[in-house]
């Protein structure tokens, strides 16, 4: 089993991090509540008491001798030598004597905090009695601070336990993740033989009978098991790509300049021989000079080929197809416009999303747009679409341009210096349409096996048997 990649082990570390946050979070948030709730019960009772004994005071309290922290002020009675200043309140005492009706109030004063409580006695004396909350005021900020520390302590442990958590449990998903990928890479190498050699065999079989002229019904059969078999060897591909993709971004050894002028140009060549038996004009609209991108050609040549694939699939007979490439704002942009059936603008997320059904062509099952966007987000672009039903469609990709490390101002971009460059343009191997496919033209049905490339790229080239697609689902591949 191959060790976990560096985007799996980025991951993995932010699923515990995670983790982590969330026990600190939780159990912070427990040790405020249940401080909060302490300090509130605390509060009251404190509050309740001293009242209690205030009042108690007040009404009975001896006033040579009154209680702890409370002093009693009366008419004809000197206060005490500790007393605080400021006392009697004479409006309270002028108001309960007037009323008859007991007056209190909290004070803040000298950074402390005084309870007042005013009454007439039972003997007819006014009677004021103060309270000093320094104590009170003294165990709260105690209180306050125990608090504060156990809040420390308590995230700190909670962040060591939620690392320790989040490696016992991010580790399976690791290595599901791992084993997944894994499976994924080798299930599609093992089955990339077979399946090449089941579709080779049933071209053959396919070629041998419309040269004995079998039953059309025989004939049939055998093309829609030429397309079953290249369309399941396309998604073996797809799922190479993917996962690929999934095991992390390209290093710089891998990635080189790549001209989407001349990639843009060798796809719709491959595409030529489709778009004419489907009677259709294909046009590309690019500048004469290279647009470079650095990426991985291969992967935008399959991106490319995915959205010129959908444009031919959803066009009917003599539609029209357009293929611009242009620089904007440190981007290049290349925009596929066609003017087949258009999509409902509501479902733009829904044609980016892994084996969605499309409805055209045959509406396959697939991954194309989703693993398009999965290559462009790679390479830091963006991909849109815009359309609306009978309108056509387009489908823009914005991909970041190539900026040299260390460019020499006095030899220019040329376009031969581009293409040198880029090297070779190698196109991803496609299986044959096969014979009698319903919509192609008689000339399909005679390539047979081995298909002869089309001449829109200034040459012919030969492709390997069992490579052709038979792609056209717009919404997932």
């Amino acid at each position: 089993m191959r060790p976990p990649t560096a985007t799996e082990w980025a991951a993995v570390r932010r699923a515990r991090l995670r983790i982590a946050v969330i026990t600190g979070a939780i159990v912070t948030l427990l040790i405020a509540v249940v401080g909060g709730v302490a300090l509130t019960v605390m509060v009251h009772a404190q509050n309740e008491q001293v009242w209690r004994d205030l009042r108690y005071g007040a009404g009975h309290g001896h006033l040579a001798s009154p209680p702890v922290c409370t002093w009693l002020y009366a008419p004809g009675v000197d206060p005490l030598p500790n007393a605080p200043g400021g006392f009697p309140l004479r409006a309270d005492v002028n108001r309960a004597r007037r009323t008859h009706e007991a007056v209190e109030r909290t004070l803040e004063r000298d950074r402390t905090v005084y309870l007042v409580r005013t009454q007439v006695r039972a003997d007819g004396d006014v009677v004021q009695a103060v309270f000093d909350m320094r104590f009170q005021l003294a165990d709260r900020d105690h209180l306050w601070s125990a608090l504060g520390v156990a809040e420390l302590v308590g995230l700190l442990a909670a962040v060591v336990t939620g690392a320790l958590l989040g490696r016992k449990a991010v580790a399976p998903l690791a290595e599901a993740l791992t084993r997944q990928h894994q499976f994924v890479t080798d299930a599609s190498h093992e089955l990339r033989t077979p399946i090449t050699q089941v579709h080779t065999r049933a071209q053959v079989l396919a070629r041998q009978a419309a040269d004995q002229e079998l039953p059309v019904p025989h004939r049939d059969g055998l093309a829609r098991l030429v397309t079953s078999a290249g369309r399941l060897g396309e998604v073996l591909d797809d799922l190479l790509l993917s996962a690929s993709l999934a095991a992390g971004p390209a290093g710089p050894s891998e990635r080189r300049p790549v001209d989407l002028v001349a990639l843009a140009r060798a796809v719709v060549a491959e595409e030529s021989d489709r778009a004419r038996a489907r009677r259709l004009t294909v046009v590309v609209d690019a500048p004469p000079h290279p647009l470079l991108v650095d990426g991985i050609q291969s992967a935008l040549r399959r991106a490319v080929g995915e959205l010129l694939s959908n444009a031919i699939g959803h066009t009917p007979a003599e539609g029209r197809i357009k293929v611009t490439l242009s620089r904007f704002a440190d981007m290049v942009v290349l925009a596929v416009t066609d003017t087949g059936s258009g999509f409902d603008p509501t479902a733009v997320d829904q044609l980016f999303q892994r084996f969605h059904r499309g409805s055209g062509d045959g509406g396959r099952y697939g991954l194309g747009l989703a693993l398009l966007r999965e290559v462009v987000t790679r390479h830091g672009g963006t991909v849109a679409a815009t359309g609306r039903p009978g309108h056509g469609a387009r489908f823009t990709i914005r991909l970041p341009e190539y900026a040299p490390a260390d460019p020499d101002p006095a030899r220019p971009v040329t376009a031969a210096r581009a293409m040198r460059a880029v090297g070779p343009q190698r196109g991803r191997p496609r299986p044959a349409d096969g014979p009698a496919r319903p919509g192609e033209s008689p000339r399909s049905e005679r390539r047979g096996v081995l298909r002869i490339g089309a001449r829109w790229g200034g040459g012919r080239r030969r492709e390997p048997p069992g490579a052709d697609r038979a792609r056209g689902s717009r919404t997932a591949g």
